[in-house]
């Protein structure tokens, strides 16, 4: 393939003291019933501890040890993990904010509190191993994340990190290379699933930066990409054919048994809901692939987990980002000078758009709604997500008014804009915000000249980012947009301050608009 692929390649061979189907093995299938009484007794207050420690010796001998010293009387679980695995530290632990620092020149030093170096195989680790440098969100993520990145990049791009950024689409095409896909994250029980596919707008970050050539050298990853999403090379269930015959595609997990990184949570559903419904653990899992976990968009009732059924639900988002990928390939082969296979991805495009408007949009409110396959009809929930048709420009021009007074009646608040119009108490709910939404809603309404808008909200976003910044010395994973004195919550893990994403959004934004 193209030349900086084969480099990738090579690399591999340096990185790898394995067979792929090795360094693949999930903690619950290395360490069986240890990893369960770790997870289930909760000796670390989140689960992500234990999955991403790092053992001391191989796991036959820490298995071995575990199964004799468990019979002794007043054995303790807590000791034996510690004297056999390094647990997880914070890797800002030396670093110390202050911020009487300008908000700027801090983010700009958290890019090498936040980069990772090539890794190291170590058998019995989660960890997949990366052959170029990356940029975590940090927090209790020590790992390069999908979707995540694209938004560090917008940040990496205005610091001229500009290889940073190269490398970071480096290490995600030799995952797809690798894999079949760009897991959620590189580690081995991230490997059943993906993220909201960005790597097309990736590449048109990397075209900014080295031009058009990269949609050239990246083809045959776009391709391989592309090939996930639409099951082509595995029977993975992301694709929906609907009742006209037309496709669209949903979030699917590969796995329907309780996530490891949140094993005890996950096993302690089924009791709520009181009884194991064989749907319930793909569905949270795919919850998960979507990037918004979680969220009153794909709960039955709106609010209550147990009820989630995202597989039933054809996402808006993800639908519109697919439709990118498809027009990125076509311009690849364009550029090669392959007219035919660039008019066959061109027309599937077309379908895809037609087929999201047929479903998605709702001509009353102006509005486009994730599709509940199961009902037949549009979903309950209105969520910011459906403004994606207008970051990726496939809306109509004369659909901008209903949704800017869509947006200013229900989603701008005094910190920017919020996730849905419901309390649910997840995460990706009100009154949340996030930086990639903001992002996205900046983009749109640049896209159709909505210039005043899309200043207020990035400067409402500037600001509360500030205020939480200097009250605290901190970027945030996610903010309370209705009020500022008040930390975001909801979920399953505490706030987590880094942040990349946030990192990212907030520099581009100072760029575009001044600081607050």
């Amino acid at each position: 393939m193209r030349e900086s692929n084969s480099k990738s390649h090579r690399k591999e061979q340096k990185i790898t003291g394995m067979s792929i189907t090795e360094h693949c093995l999930t903690p619950d299938q290395i360490y069986g019933d240890l990893f369960k009484e770790v997870q289930l007794q909760r000796i670390f207050a989140d689960n992500k501890t234990f999955v991403d420690a790092i053992p001391k010796e191989t796991p036959e001998v820490i298995l071995q040890r575990f199964r004799i010293q468990r019979q002794i009387k007043d054995f303790s679980l807590i000791d034996f993990v510690k004297a056999h695995f390094e647990i997880p530290q914070p890797h800002d632990v030396q670093y110390y904010s202050d911020a009487n620092t300008p908000i700027v020149e801090h983010i700009e030093k958290l890019w090498s509190v936040l980069r990772r170096e090539p890794d190291k195989v170590i058998p019995g680790s989660s960890l997949l191993p990366l052959p170029f440098p990356y940029i975590v969100p940090g927090g209790r993520f020590n790992e390069i994340y999908y979707w995540d990145s694209y938004f560090t990049m917008l940040g990496l791009q205005e610091s001229g990190e500009y290889e940073m950024i190269e490398n970071m689409v480096k290490n995600f095409a030799f995952m797809i290379d690798r894999y079949g896909h760009i897991p959620n994250g590189n580690r081995s029980y991230f490997l059943s699933r993906s993220q909201p596919p960005y790597f097309s707008l990736m590449l048109d970050l990397l075209a900014e930066i080295k031009g058009g050539a990269v949609y050239r050298d990246y083809l045959g990853t776009l391709l391989k990409e592309y090939a996930y999403w639409m099951d082509k090379t595995q029977k993975a269930k992301h694709v929906v054919e609907m009742s006209d015959g037309q496709f669209l595609n949903r979030y699917y997990d590969q796995l329907n048994i309780a996530r490891q990184e949140s094993y005890y949570e996950d096993a302690h559903l089924t009791v709520v809901a009181e009884k194991k419904d064989s749907r319930l653990f793909r569905d949270i899992r795919s919850g998960a692939e979507s990037g918004w976990d979680f969220s009153s968009r794909w709960m039955v009732d709106g609010k209550d987990l147990h009820t989630i059924e995202t597989t039933r639900i054809i996402p808006i988002d993800l639908n519109c980002l697919l439709y990118h990928l498809e027009r990125t390939i076509e311009k690849s082969y364009k550029l090669l000078g392959d007219k035919g296979k660039a008019i066959k991805y061109k027309r599937i495009a077309k379908y895809r758009k037609q087929a999201i408007h047929q479903y998605c949009y709702n001509k009353r409110d102006g509005w486009y709604y994730d599709y509940n396959i199961r009902t037949d009809s549009l979903s309950k929930e209105t969520t910011i997500a459906g403004f994606t048709p207008f970051f990726i420009g496939i809306a109509p021009q004369k659909g901008i008014k209903k949704a800017v007074e869509m947006i200013r009646k229900n989603f701008l608040k005094s910190g920017g804009i919020i996730t849905s119009l419901k309390i649910s108490g997840q995460q990706w709910d009100a009154p949340n915000g996030w930086a990639p939404l903001q992002w996205m809603v900046v983009k749109g309404l640049q896209n159709y000249r909505q210039f005043d808008l899309a200043s207020n909200v990035a400067k409402r976003w500037i600001a509360l980012n500030t205020k939480v910044y200097q009250q605290t010395g901190k970027m945030m994973e996610k903010y309370n947009v209705i009020d500022a004195h008040v930390e975001a919550g909801g979920g399953e893990y505490p706030a987590q301050d880094g942040f990349g994403w946030s990192n990212g959004v907030l520099l581009k934004f100072i760029k575009m608009y001044g600081e607050f």
